[in-house]
């Protein structure tokens, strides 16, 4: 990937290159150096409270589809699994349901919910059989938020609790387990543009002003600002006067101060925004090189809180970035552009997400 580099120094580094957004080749270099690396958000373990589930899904639908399953065994501990029979490559949960084992209904050849081979029929006379081989292979997984929510990894460098270290430490005084999904409120979006220019504008705020007149009203623009770690960065909302605000515990770093909204981005397609009515969970999912699938999934907290503040009209905030976004998809194939600056002062999000594709990319 040659030309990718990012210099260190925000004040003297230039964004990714216009062909980062536009070159097949980059972007199915990206699945597999950035996607299979990463943790992916699977969703959380309401679903999942019963021995015996059994819950298929695809890894990054689109993108990396890889097939999957996850399972509470009857010893009540869950498995994440791939989902794809060791005989001949059919898949071997198609549906959720409650179960004593897996069974592929091709041949017949039956797992555990632990994924260990069990028995196949009219295999009598093969040598070297079964083997490790044939039991379903295992996935990495995590929980995190008090064990509420659940993330996979295809070949992760790092553990999940390191990535999301910096959220914990900040918010571990959440109620997480209290958060309730709210799929009423849930929507999926369509962008046609690049993925990662939908991040790119996700992570700064300086756009805020000129492009949310609603959410600039909402928060003190002069007091946003942008912390950076080593795998996740947060935007930090403070709210405007007479604006909703969190009620801080004594020992959070920002006691005392009128927080509106803790925006975290989790490297490379996660976006984890806290407001005081909750959590909204946005999942950005390459479809394409130019279509994006972003979906927003609310987790409730406090109900009452819903409709005012930074945390409302977020259909609206999404339809404004959308129409910014793919105009910026148009322009980047420009013959005339090739690398912006960047902004010392609002764009070290932008410029931390830049380096570390550089540096996946390498």
């Amino acid at each position: 990937m040659n030309n990718l580099e990012v210099h260190p120094n925000i004040a003297q580094a230039s964004t990714l290159p216009a062909r980062f957004y536009q070159d097949p080749q980059v972007y199915e270099a990206v699945k597999e150096k950035v996607f299979a690396r990463s943790w992916q958000w699977v969703g959380d373990t309401d679903d999942l409270k019963a021995p015996g589930t059994v819950k298929p899904f695809t890894l990054l639908e689109g993108c990396l589809d890889e097939p999957l399953v996850l399972t509470r065994d009857h010893h009540d501990q869950l498995h994440l699994l791939s989902n794809v029979c060791t005989h001949r490559g059919m898949l071997v949960a198609e549906t959720g349901d409650n179960a004593r084992y897996l069974r592929c209904r091709y041949h017949g050849r039956r797992f555990g919910l632990d994924g260990c081979f069990q028995a196949m029929p009219e295999f009598e006379g093969v040598e070297g059989f079964p083997s490790p081989k044939d039991d379903l292979p295992k996935v990495a997984f995590e929980t995190w938020g008090q064990g509420k929510f659940l993330f996979a990894s295809l070949n992760p460098p790092v553990s999940l609790q390191e990535v999301l270290r910096p959220v914990q430490e900040r918010l571990g005084w959440l109620p997480f387990r209290e958060f309730y999904f709210e799929p009423a409120r849930a929507r999926d979006y369509l962008v046609r543009a690049n993925w990662a220019l939908y991040c790119d504008n996700y992570l700064e705020g300086f756009h805020i002003p000129y492009i949310h007149a609603s959410l600039n009203s909402a928060i003190d623009y002069s007091s946003y600002t942008t912390e950076v770690y080593d795998w996740c960065n947060l935007q930090l909302g403070v709210a405007a006067p007479g604006e909703p605000c969190f009620d801080l515990p004594k020992d959070s770093p920002d006691y005392g101060q009128r927080i509106a909204a803790y925006y975290y981005w989790v490297f490379p397609n996660l976006m984890l925004n806290f407001y005081p009515w909750g959590l909204s969970v946005n999942v950005v999912r390459p479809l394409g090189l130019e279509l994006t699938k972003v979906s927003f999934l609310p987790y409730v907290w406090d109900a009452s809180k819903l409709e005012a503040g930074a945390g409302a009209a977020l259909d609206r905030v999404e339809r404004e970035d959308e129409v910014v976004v793919e105009a910026v998809q148009k322009g980047v194939k420009s013959r005339f552009y090739d690398r912006g600056r960047f902004s010392v002062k609002r764009e070290q999000g932008v410029h931390h997400f830049h380096r570390l594709m550089a540096m996946a990319l390498e």
